[in-house]
């Protein structure tokens, strides 16, 4: 879903911000406390296979999400509002929009529920790419349009849709790993770190999004973006 007005996919950028949702925009793993939550006993069996890779992100999450009634859904979208942001995100895309470098989310999660958290940024984000939501069955039922290999949302598939120079990749787990083997600067964070660091994989280590536009600045201080 489109947010804003940047140019189409097929435009040629200098650079784009590939950015994940779930513990990296938020302070904390909101879709796993989702997932935690309103599905306890298959979300403690599942969520550590997947962390091990025992079983894939896309069969995993299908199992525990569509293990939830579509009654309670109400609740998830009154679970996750006050969930804190983390710090600078909203002046680094300020930043980015001034310099018309596009910030795309990338996520594996709920679109309705990240739309609602975003909505106060909605005319600095060029793009959404999460799972949508069917409620008109007893259980939520989830599609995606980018579902491919291991994965309900590819999010490789998603950045090959943009012809840009430059990939910049922002992430924290497992579901980020293949978005960052493919971007040209990586800032990584909490597991997807380590994940990275047994690839061989080189990237930034982060805390919050101050720490993120320091860095880009200072890459880019020389450059015309």
């Amino acid at each position: 879903m489109t947010l804003s007005t940047f140019s189409i996919p097929e435009d040629l950028h200098e650079k784009i911000v590939f950015c994940d949702f779930d513990g990296t925009i938020t302070e904390d793993e909101t879709f796993v406390a989702i997932l935690k939550e309103f599905s306890p006993e298959l979300a403690t069996e599942i969520i550590p296979q997947m962390y091990d890779f025992k079983i894939t992100l896309r069969d995993g999450v299908r199992r525990i999400i569509e293990g939830i009634p579509s009654a309670r859904f109400p609740e998830i979208i009154e679970f996750v509002k006050g969930k804190k942001i983390r710090k600078g995100f909203g002046d680094f895309l300020f930043y980015l929009k001034e310099l018309e470098i596009p910030f795309i989310v990338i996520s594996g999660g709920l679109r309705p529920v990240i739309e609602i958290m975003l909505e106060d940024y909605r005319d600095k984000i060029a793009a959404v790419y999460a799972l949508d939501v069917d409620l008109s069955g007893e259980f939520i039922r989830i599609n995606s349009d980018y579902e491919e290999g291991d994965e309900l949302v590819a999010k490789t598939a998603v950045m090959g849709l943009y012809n840009t120079k430059e990939i910049i990749a922002i992430g924290d787990s497992l579901t980020d790993i293949n978005m960052a083997m493919n971007a040209d600067i990586v800032f990584a964070r909490d597991r997807l770190s380590q994940y990275l660091d047994k690839r061989g994989q080189r990237y930034k280590e982060w805390k919050n999004f101050i720490d993120i536009r320091n860095e880009l600045g200072f890459r880019w201080r020389n450059d015309k973006v």
